[in-house]
């Protein structure tokens, strides 16, 4: 089976994210959504709402599974016997941040990450400017499944 690991913090998870795990369903057997459970990260939302978030954004998906994970993320591909760790680039910014850490994690476990580019009309999205945007009101429903989208304006508005 081949097996590939989508990384990121999800802090929530947008129609960006989804592109990338939707279309890394269709490259390999099994794909698995993976957030980190480190507590002492600062998240609006905390690890189990993301888990829970994940869980229901990628039910469309029969290959697609969840999980938490802490320390590094090899480790967790080695623990669960995956093949490569997939990550999405909107542009050259992301590409420069990433390349670092996929040739570490290449020289550390000979675990290879694939970089999908991310579609045009997510190239701006990140869950930090949705938290910024939601947090002034704006509409964020183009960029966030429905029922992120109330959970975010409900955390919010505490």
């Amino acid at each position: 089976m081949r097996r590939a690991v989508c990384p990121g913090s999800f802090d929530p998870v947008t129609t960006g994210h989804l592109d990338i795990i939707g279309r890394s369903a269709g490259l390999f057997d099994e794909v698995v959504v993976a957030t980190g459970v480190n507590v002492s990260k600062n998240r609006l939302f905390d690890p189990d709402e993301r888990l829970a978030m994940l869980e229901e954004a990628v039910r469309p998906w029969d290959n697609v599974r969840v999980s938490g994970f802490s320390g590094l993320i090899v480790d967790f591909c080695r623990e669960i016997g995956a093949i490569a760790i997939v990550k999405g680039l909107r542009g050259a910014t992301d590409y420069e941040y990433e390349l670092p850490m996929a040739q570490m994690n290449v020289h550390l476990t000979g675990i290879e990450t694939v970089f999908l580019p991310g579609a045009t009309g997510n190239a701006f999205v990140s869950s930090s400017l949705i938290k910024e945007v939601a947090g002034f009101g704006g509409d964020i429903s183009a960029f966030v499944p429905d029922f992120v989208a109330e959970r975010l304006r409900a955390k919010l508005a505490r």
